[in-house]
C-alpha cells in the first residue's frame, strides 16, 4: 500500500517538502456540471437574471478561487500560476452547465487543486446567482480530466 504523502510516521498531517524538485511544466484541467431548470438556463443565456452576467462573474470567481487554493486547502502549496482558462458549455437539450478549467503553471508541484478549486467555486457562483429563480438547481461531478507535468507524467483521466 502507497504511504499518504501529507502524514508523517505518526499520523500527523505535514507539508509536503518539495524543495528538492526541480521545475517543470505543469497543467491540470478539471470539469464540472451545474444542472437545472429550462428556464433558469434561457435566463442565464439570456442575460435576463438580476444579479448579472451569471457566466462572466462565474468565470472571474473561478479564476480568483484559482489563485486562493492554498488559503482553502489547509496543505496545498502556494504556486505561482501562468494561467486559468475557464470555458462553458451550455447545453439546451440537458439544461446544464458544464464548466471545464485548466491551469498552468511551471513549478515544483501540480496545480490539479486549482483546477478543482476553480471548477467548485464557478459552479458555487452559478448557483449563487441563479438560486433566487432555480433552488433546486444541482452541482454534480467535479473531478480531475487529466494532469501533465512532474515525475508522474501524464495522466489522462476521460
Amino acid at each position: 500500500m502507497e504511504k499518504l504523502t501529507h502524514l508523517d510516521e505518526q499520523g500527523l498531517p505535514r507539508m509536503v517538502d518539495v524543495s528538492h524538485k526541480p521545475d517543470t511544466r505543469r497543467e491540470a484541467v478539471a470539469r464540472g456540471l451545474v444542472r437545472m431548470h429550462a428556464s433558469t438556463l434561457q435566463l442565464i443565456t439570456r442575460g435576463r437574471l438580476k444579479k448579472g452576467d451569471v457566466l462572466s462573474v462565474a468565470r472571474l470567481a473561478g479564476i480568483m478561487a484559482a489563485k486562493q487554493t492554498p488559503h482553502l486547502i489547509p496543505l496545498c502549496h502556494p504556486v505561482l500560476i501562468g494561467d486559468v482558462t475557464i470555458e462553458f458549455n451550455v447545453d439546451q437539450s440537458n439544461s446544464t452547465i458544464e464548466i471545464r478549467t485548466t491551469v498552468t503553471s511551471t513549478g515544483k508541484t501540480g496545480v490539479e487543486m486549482e483546477a478543482l478549486t476553480a471548477t467548485a467555486v464557478a459552479a458555487l457562483t452559478i448557483y449563487d446567482m441563479g438560486k433566487a429563480v432555480d433552488r433546486g438547481m444541482t452541482i454534480e461531478n467535479i473531478r480531475l480530466v487529466s494532469k501533465s507535468g512532474g515525475k508522474s507524467g501524464t495522466i489522462t483521466l476521460e
